[in-house]
């Protein structure tokens, strides 16, 4: 039987919503690797939305990031709130700044950020569960976050940004250096983090380590 993989989204473009290459590079591994995936998002407005041509905030514009996330997953995509702990045996969260703007409010707030309540609750429940997750570029974050606030000692990493280090550290978690084609993998919790376009400068090195992290979550799984 296939392992049902969800993968949370947070907006379509890298700098209001999901980085599209690291969804787009996961969702092909899952797929290779011949996982039932399942998209979600939250039905909720972007913080704002960002023109990608010119990288400036787009004055009185709205989006949704469950719209703006069915764009990656061809339409076929749940409210996060309609998926059960059940239901996964493992979960994917991508990099972007929608991780930071429409997941959390890390963007803003840094160290006192809060974690969408369904995103919180699915990392809870898995790693209670013993089920993996895994989180590319800032998306660990929000696992840092989630498991420094419930107590869980935890090892990730973002790559070697030592201001954003420091603030996982803050949080409660260990941050370990990594290399953008390596992963770290906490075996303790089943917790599975690579920098991708944290240090990424080209595509193939983010597929290197997202190709590695999405191997490590099936064997898990």
């Amino acid at each position: 039987m296939a392992k049902k993989i969800g993968v949370v989204l947070s907006g379509c473009g890298v700098y209001d919503g999901s980085e599209i290459h690291e969804a787009v590079l996961t969702l092909l591994a899952l797929d290779r690797a011949g996982a039932e995936i399942i998209c979600m998002a939250p039905n909720i407005d972007q913080m704002h939305v960002v023109n990608h041509l010119t990288g400036e905030v787009a004055a009185g514009e709205k989006r949704n990031v469950l719209v703006e996330s069915a764009r990656i997953a061809r339409g076929k995509i749940k409210d996060i709130k309609d998926v059960r702990i059940e239901d996964l045996d493992g979960l994917v969260i991508p990099g972007g700044f929608g991780a930071a703007k429409n997941l959390s409010d890390f963007a803003e707030a840094g160290l006192d950020c809060q974690v969408h309540r369904e995103v919180r609750r699915l990392i809870k429940g898995l790693v209670v569960k013993g089920k993996p997750v895994a989180a590319l570029c800032i998306a660990p974050v929000l696992i840092a976050k989630v498991l420094g606030e419930e107590g869980f000692s935890h090892n990730i990493t973002i790559g070697n940004d030592k201001e954003t280090a420091q603030t996982l550290a803050l949080m409660g978690a260990t941050h370990t250096e990594c290399a953008v084609k390596r992963i770290i993998y906490d075996h303790h919790n089943k917790l599975i983090t690579t920098p991708a376009y944290m240090l990424a400068s080209r595509i193939s090195e983010a597929a290197a380590g997202i190709e590695e992290a999405i191997r490590k979550l099936m064997e898990e799984a």
